[in-house]
């Protein structure tokens, strides 16, 4: 049933492969952005799952 209808669209052969683009492009923008991360932030990150206590808040606030 989708076949039929995709086949009456025209220029529909076309979103396939924009939504790879867009996936792949994303997916390397990720490896990029992680690849280039400094170390201490990766650090920070990577400890918080395991701190038992809220992050203590100095000043008057």
């Amino acid at each position: 049933m989708y076949k039929l209808i995709l086949e009456n669209i025209s220029g529909a052969e076309i979103w396939p492969m924009i939504s790879l683009v867009i996936f792949f492009s994303f997916f390397a923008g990720v490896i990029v952005w992680a690849v280039f991360m400094k170390k201490s932030k990766v650090d920070h990150m990577a400890h918080l799952p395991l701190e038992s206590d809220p992050p203590q808040k100095h000043g008057d606030h």
